[in-house]
């Protein structure tokens, strides 16, 4: 299929439409449940109250929004792709904004000084205790007919485009991480999926392996490795020798597929990964992906994923012939002398080619270490 052709088949597959609304429009159909912004998705959106009360000064002031993209699905209700984070905090000021439990929200949310209108300290919608610092009718009015386009993608095109779209519209903008959009698109093709990997992400034993620091928690790296995880320990040696690219496209690209697969056996997955790690937990607890220093005998420093790549991967592929708990220490010693681990592991190393080089090897030699240890 020439370019031409490959363009012109495509745009048949993306059907769209676009208008400017009212954000008193916008507020009515929150009301009446026809659009849905998602509130999984707040955990990833980490607008602070002076980001909030930046975007209130922005519609006041008239300065233009970016739009709104939804996806119209088959029961005509909008599915907000990109703008979760501007409605949200239209509806949270305004007060109608559910919580997960779809329960009202208990606090109204307090403005702060902004550049341009430092009047806005301490503003409410509407307080009735306080009306001094409530929005006047004429303030409220001049939000609700402010302008916010809308750019819909149509029931007609094809079911990836809304995915494709977010994951092209939030990487790099609102969301902090790719991991966090990995995340957003996983509930919306799999929630099943996602809960199982965030139950994995909290389980104990997995928990006081890694050890990681509250940055890369609030990062949700957690969920990154265990994605790495469920999507690499079954792999065999071949699969991860054609391993090229992008590492952060690999693991995108992967778990898409894995949530669109109808014969995911999930089973598999939790009893690898909780194997893996209260195997890893009882042998080295917190110092499983630490560097090993052989002259003073002890792990240092912090999280390392090339270890982690090798050790829990390892340990992972052979879950149902495990090696021995009191022998995993030393096993994990020699890793950090193994002129393979080495040469392919620390800075400036290619993570696809790491992966590439390291993980069939030590999958191979692992295994016949686990059989003589046995």
């Amino acid at each position: 299929m020439s370019l031409q052709e490959e363009i012109d088949k495509t745009r048949q597959e993306i059907r769209t439409d676009g208008y400017s609304m009212s954000i008193g429009e916008w507020i009515s159909l929150y009301q009446n449940n026809e659009i849905d912004i998602h509130p999984d998705f707040q955990r990833f959106f980490r607008w602070s109250d002076h980001q909030k009360s930046t975007f209130i000064e922005s519609i006041l002031l008239g300065i233009p929004i970016p739009p709104i993209f939804v996806s119209q699905r088959d029961d005509g209700v909008w599915d907000v792709v990109d703008g979760v984070q501007r409605l949200s905090t239209i509806y949270e000021f305004v007060g109608i904004l559910k919580r997960e439990d779809n329960e009202e929200p208990k606090s109204i949310v307090t403005l702060q000084k902004t550049t341009y209108l430092p009047s806005l300290e301490g503003k409410k919608w509407d307080d009735p205790n306080y009306k001094d610092n409530s929005f006047t009718q004429a303030q409220r009015l001049l939000i609700k007919r402010a302008k916010i386009a809308v750019n819909i993608v149509e029931k007609e095109s094809d079911e990836m485009v809304k995915y494709e779209l977010f994951q092209r519209l939030n990487t790099g903008g609102a969301i902090a991480t790719d991991q966090e959009v990995r995340n957003c698109v996983l509930l919306m093709l799999n929630k099943k999926l996602y809960e199982l990997m965030r139950s994995l992400a909290n389980y104990k034993s997995f928990i006081s392996c890694i050890a990681l620091s509250d940055k890369l928690y609030e990062e949700q790296y957690d969920m990154e490795l265990v994605l790495r995880f469920i999507l690499l320990f079954d792999k065999n040696e071949e699969s991860l020798k054609n391993l090229r690219g992008d590492v952060s496209v690999f693991l995108t690209d992967g778990i898409r597929e894995m949530a669109l697969n109808k014969e995911l056996d999930y089973s598999h997955i939790e009893e690898a990964f909780k194997k893996t790690f209260d195997i890893l937990d009882s042998a080295l607890g917190e110092e499983s992906f630490k560097r090993y220093k052989p002259e003073q005998d002890r792990f240092l420093g912090g999280f390392l994923l090339s270890a982690y790549e090798v050790i829990a991967l390892g340990i992972g592929y052979h879950y149902l012939n495990p090696p021995q708990i009191n022998q995993i220490s030393s096993q994990v010693k020699n890793i950090w002398s193994n002129q393979t681990y080495q040469e392919s592991s620390g800075a400036g190393k290619n993570a696809a080619r790491r992966l590439r080089h390291l993980l069939p090897h030590f999958l191979r030699n692992e295994a016949q270490n686990y059989r003589t240890i046995k």
